[in-house]
């Protein structure tokens, strides 16, 4: 595939989210307003569901320039794709019990891991490792979910990790069709960072954020398969760390899980004195960083190598988290 091809992408499902915002917003404001609680960031009712126009834009220009007839697996990653918007539309307007919306969740993203064929761990019975992977899955598509709390939290995270797998997609670090794919997220996220800058005016929604956490989890499972699991593992180490870390500790408290709350890292950030700026612009900088150390992980493929990025992504990831979880110190004047 030409790489003009790719780049192509970027720009033409940044301009075809935009217009998708546009046309859609007022409908948003009617029907999908999301209105301020206990556990929320925003203070005046702001509409949701801008996730839609992101994974339209993004299925549509990918499958404009796709290079041939759609295979099994891209067929069944759209089906997925759109079973979890429509589970999030619902959710967005009426929120679902927690087990039917896990059941559909784990349904949509087992039949994309059976798709796939890939095997990471060969010496794994096949069916355990279709049960991690499928588990792993699921987890990543809640995260993405959990961690969609705040204004452009999402854009500092899909913005970098699908950058940098388009750049090694044309690096040959990755298949030309989940390249693409990434290329058209990344336009899909490009043409809804300007309504959702602080102070948002329009949030993605349950409806972008399920389907949004599965195309990054599978394009992520395919690098992996490709050789490039230091790479997967860096480039959502942050997201990763912040909800296991924040989901184990209300675990240990007995606190409900499944239930929205306001204490991940980022959350803490902004109620210890930092700004929503300050907050994303350090997830942006800290996610840069582990794109780099990722492409180290490709360009020298070798496991000392992989051993020290990753230790050196753990670090910078728990100095972040430290930062967040810290009171801001504020400067005291005679």
């Amino acid at each position: 595939m030409p790489p003009y091809f790719l780049l192509a992408a970027i720009p033409l499902a940044a301009l075809l989210a935009a217009g998708l915002i546009v046309a859609l917003r007022p409908l948003l404001v009617r029907y999908a307003l999301a209105r301020p609680n206990a556990r929320s960031s925003h203070r005046v009712p702001t509409p949701q569901g801008g996730g839609i126009a992101v994974i339209a834009a993004a299925l549509a220009v990918a499958a404009a320039l796709w290079p041939h007839s759609p295979g099994p697996e891209a067929l069944t990653l759209v089906l997925a794709v759109v079973t979890l918007a429509l589970v999030g539309a619902v959710d967005d307007i009426r929120p679902l019990p927690a087990l039917p919306r896990l059941a559909l969740q784990a349904l949509a993203v087992g039949a994309v891991v059976t798709a796939s064929g890939l095997r990471l761990v060969p010496a794994l019975p096949g069916s355990l490792e279709w049960g991690l992977a499928v588990l792993a899955g699921v987890w990543f598509v809640n995260l993405v979910n959990f961690m969609d709390g705040l204004d452009w939290m999402t854009v500092a995270e899909g913005v970098p990790v699908a950058g940098a797998l388009t750049l090694f997609g044309l690096a040959g670090h990755l298949a030309p069709e989940p390249t693409l794919a990434a290329a058209a997220l990344l336009g899909g996220l490009l043409g809804f960072a300007p309504f959702n800058r602080p102070v948002a005016r329009l949030f993605l929604g349950d409806v972008g954020s399920l389907p949004l956490g599965l195309i990054l989890a599978w394009l992520l499972y395919r690098l992996a398969g490709e050789g490039g699991l230091a790479a997967a593992i860096l480039l959502p180490l942050y997201y990763l760390a912040d909800a296991t870390l924040t989901l184990a500790r209300r675990a240990l408290r007995a606190e409900p899980v499944w239930q929205a709350h306001r204490t991940h890292f980022y959350q803490r950030a902004t109620a210890n004195g930092r700004t929503v700026p300050e907050v994303v612009g350090t997830v942006f900088a800290l996610n840069a960083a582990l794109a780099v150390l990722a492409a180290v992980t490709l360009a020298w493929p070798a496991w000392p190598v992989a051993g020290a990025a990753l230790a050196a992504g753990s670090v910078l990831v728990a100095g972040v988290l430290r930062h967040f979880a810290t009171q801001k110190s504020v400067a005291v004047t005679a």
